[in-house]
Order: structure tokens, then sequence, then C-alpha cells
């Protein structure tokens, strides 16, 4: 099998996506993380821009990582500077990298218009600039930045620009799509003639401008690309970069090349969610391979397939990336679906079997009443455990109070709750910024001295609608919450006039629900 080895930039590229800002101590984390997947190459930042990523080079020498190598980013040096006085060139050596990936000109319009030199400095430029490296102990990959635009400018210059690569000794040459336009059927073409003229081993770095990130990777491996740069989750400037979590398990899964060790993809799922939470952002659902959608399905007819073949509606096995599948629950849902969702519990069930009605039948009441547990799966798992009476309660609620007040301008709220836990009664209070924060914080307060696990899981996310508007102010409440513990995402839901009572009722299942995942007793 053909080895690819994966570079992600997610720390350097990846952060300069709108909305994507990660602290030193997050960096940290995040490169721990990738080395704890098996990716090959963890690009820390550029130590010479700016100070945050000089510290994370400093820190990070601390980290023993056991699959990933570190490495530096920047550029040449600059136009009337010798490497020996460049800050930026000295500023590989300062960060302790063994390797640098130094990125240089290679579109004629950005050497005449933007850096404003002659093409033959340029070319002097990279050169040296890669001397410079080698002569200090510094392993360099060139990063040639724009080529494909470059290429279809002006491909013989373009052409040179590998070439002085090479020659200076770079270890590895990447070919940069930076503007995002390039077509697949373009980047094989211009890879082919590349090949022609150069030796050196070749990766590719794609940017998603025109939604071909992925693809444009998977046609540059297949055309003799034996390094890929990304980003988790496709993080980047503009549209993002190319997605490691669609080129990973395509490359490894559907085209046969050795990426990550075949456990260590079954992490990918969990190092997407991970990520995400530490940039703050909410994975999209229907993110592919990872996302919560991925693997799930609601329409009868898929879900009466799925129970006979599960190849006829689902293009792998979404174990193999560490996702699963999920079966969506409404008031359209036939008996199939709520066979397979047994199934996936554990439990045997059939057309024929009295929990089977009864489940159903409390779907159809239920929905009724304003539930709606297509998008709160969690909530249906609870309900069939308890038709099975295998649901174990954690606590009970003996009361609760919640206030909001404005003091000074500010408005702020406190919960106070009153809970029974293994025969003993906690009492405690919290704030919050609305009151339901201030009650999550008062429940999880009582309930982590008994469940420490608790203490991963908070809210993604909380959504609020109206069932029945026309009812104006005594009108139903339907609350659904999405939780997480860092690895799995669960969806939760609770109706009530009372918009507080219909988001306790969501809690409670969230924090059941978990309990249950984790097998506690």
């Amino acid at each position: 099998m053909k080895q690819v080895k994966i570079y992600d930039t997610t720390l350097r590229d990846g952060s300069q996506g709108e909305g994507v800002s990660f602290s030193v101590e997050e960096k940290l984390k995040v490169a721990a993380k990738l080395d704890e997947v098996g990716v090959h190459y963890i690009e820390g930042g550029w130590p010479g821009s700016n100070p945050k990523d000089m510290e994370f080079f400093r820190k990070a020498k601390e980290i023993k990582f056991k699959h990933s190598i570190l490495v530096a980013f920047g550029s040449t040096r600059r136009v009337k500077n010798k490497p020996e006085d460049d800050e930026n060139l000295k500023a590989f050596v300062k960060s302790g990298a063994r390797i640098a990936c130094i990125f240089g000109k290679t579109w004629d319009l950005h050497i005449t218009d933007v850096i404003k030199t002659t093409l033959e400095n340029n070319l002097e430029i990279i050169s040296d600039s890669i001397g410079y490296l080698i002569n200090n102990g510094i392993e360099p990959f060139y990063d040639a930045e724009h080529f494909f635009d470059g290429y279809k400018a002006n491909k013989d210059y373009a052409i040179k620009t590998l070439q002085a690569a090479e020659k200076a000794g770079a270890v590895y040459i990447i070919l940069c799509d930076t503007n995002g336009g390039t077509l697949p059927t373009e980047i094989k073409e211009i890879i082919r003639e590349v090949k022609k003229n150069i030796n050196c081993k070749l990766g590719i770095h794609a940017h998603n401008d025109s939604d071909l990130g992925t693809a444009n990777t998977l046609a540059a491996v297949e055309e003799g690309c034996v390094m890929v740069h990304g980003t988790v989750n496709g993080y980047g400037e503009r549209c993002g970069n190319a997605n490691l979590c669609s080129i990973i398990p395509n490359l490894q899964i559907k085209m046969k090349y050795q990426c990550l060790d075949p456990k260590r993809l079954q992490e990918l799922t969990h190092l997407a969610i991970y990520i995400a939470e530490l940039a703050n952002l909410k994975l999209p659902d229907a993110a592919p391979f990872v996302g919560h959608s991925a693997f799930t399905h609601k329409a009868g007819v898929h879900v009466d397939a799925m129970k006979k073949n599960e190849l006829s509606y689902e293009h792998m096995t979404p174990e193999a990336v560490g996702n699963k599948r999920r079966i969506l629950i409404s008031e359209l849902s036939g008996v199939s679906n709520v066979i397979f969702k047994g199934q996936s519990l554990g439990v045997n069930l059939d057309k024929d079997t009295p929990e089977t009605k009864e489940i159903l039948n409390k779907v159809k009441e239920l929905e009724k009443l304003g539930y709606n547990f297509e998008g709160a799966e969690a909530s249906f798992e609870i309900l069939m455990k308890k038709v099975f009476k295998t649901h174990r309660t954690f606590f009970t609620l003996e009361d609760f109070g919640v206030t909001v007040d404005n003091r000074g301008g500010k408005v702020g709220s406190k919960a106070t709750i009153k809970v029974k836990v293994n025969d003993n009664v906690e009492h405690t209070a919290a704030e919050g910024t609305g009151p339901v924060d201030a009650l999550n914080n008062a429940l999880r307060k009582a309930l982590e001295v008994y469940y420490p696990s608790l203490k991963s899981v908070h809210l993604r996310d909380f959504k609020v609608r109206i069932v029945d508007p026309q009812a104006a102010t005594k009108a139903l409440t339907r609350v659904v919450i999405e939780s997480t513990d860092g690895k799995d995402i669960w969806n939760t839901i609770g109706v009530s006039q009372n918009m507080i009572e219909a988001s306790w009722l969501a809690l409670v299942d969230s924090i059941e629900y978990k309990l249950l995942k984790d097998g506690v007793q």
C-alpha cells in the first residue's frame, strides 16, 4: 500500500479563517491531539510573524511528540535582505523546529506587482533562503505559492522556480492552489508536466474557494503527490482549506493509500469535534464522514432497506471513522425505524413485539403534545429504555427556583436547586448569563460530586421554538438542547407551557443520557 504523508496546517492556515482564534494553550492542545491521531507533520505557526506563535514553539519543546514532527512556517527572505540579516529566516532558527515550510513566489504577477523585483532575483531569493535553512540544520519544505495560477500565466517561469528550490535542496516541493480556482482536470495535467521537469517529492496544498479542495487534493495524489496539506474541518481563510476530515478517509478507505493507522482513523470524528470545540465553532451536522448527520436515516423506505442490507444507503461503515449510524424517529416513522433503533440499543424487536407498538404510540402521543424526536434521538433512546424498564433514574428533583435581576443595567440570573442522589439531598445555588444557564450550573454543581464524568459535558446549542403561536403567552414551548462531552454529540428535548420547565426536562434527559452512555452504575 502506497503511503501519503499528512501535513496539518490547522494551527497556521486554519487559524486564518474568520472566527477561528486559538490561544497558545489551545494550540498546544490541538498539537497534542493531532499527534495522538498520528498526523505526520504539524505546522505550528509562523514564528516570525507574531509573539504568540513564537511562544507556542517555545512551549511545544516540552511536548514529547510520539508520531508527529512540528514544522515552522514562513516566507523566503525579503527582497533587499541578505539571508543572515532577515528576521523571518532567523525566526526559524529561534523556533527550534527541525523542519521549516518556506513559501516563495511562483506567479510572475506577484513578483512584479507585489514584491516588486525581477524574475531572476526571485529565483535567487528562493535559492539562498533554502540554503540558509540547510546551513542552520533545518530541513526545508518549499511551498510554491500560487503555483497553478503562476503556471497558467507563465509556465516556463513557474517551472524554473521549482527547479531553483530543488537545486537548493528542498526535501518536498508543495504545489499550492492558493486562490482555490483550479479544476481537478487542470491539477492533473499540470502535475504531469511538472514531473517531466523536476524529480523532487511533491505535495499538494489546495484551498476550497471553488468547493474543490478535496477533489483537487485527491487528483494530485493520483498524479503522484505524496504529501497532502489541509486543516481539520477545512478551516482557513475565505472558503477554507482542503478538509483533512474528508481527504484522509477518501484516500485511505476508498483509494487504498496509507495515511493513518486504521485504529487512529477511527478517532477522526472525535478529532473533528474536539478541534471544533476548541475553535468555539459548531461542527456542521452535514459534514461528510464526521458530521452528526453523515450516517443518519429518516425515510421509512431507507430504514427498511438498511435493515436488510446496510450497504443500501451508506457508502461506507461509519465506525471506520469513529462515527455512528443514527435512525431518526418522527410521527412519519414506520415500524422499521423503531425496530432498527432498537437493534442499535441491543434490543431485538419485530413488528409484532408489544413494545414496538407501545413505543410508536408513545411517539405519536408525545408529538401531539409538541415533541419532535427527529432532532432529539437521545430523548428517544431514554423513552425506549423506559418502555423496556431498563432506564435508571440517577437523581430526583425536590425543587428548584430561578430569578432574573437587573443590577446596574446588567441582567443576570440565579438558580437554586434541591435534588436527591443516593438518599442524599443536595441543595446548591449558581449564577448564569440566563435562567437556563444558571439552572444548568446549579444542577451540575449538585451532581458532579457523585458523577465526575459530567464535568466533560457542556451545552453546545440551545434552540427554542413556540409550537402553537396562536395560543400567545400560553403557547407550548419546545426546547432542544445539543450537548457534547468532546467525543460524542447528542440532542434532547423538553416541551411545556413554561420555557424553564421545558429546558429542565431537556437538561435532565441530557445528563441521564450521558450517564447511561458511560454505563454509570
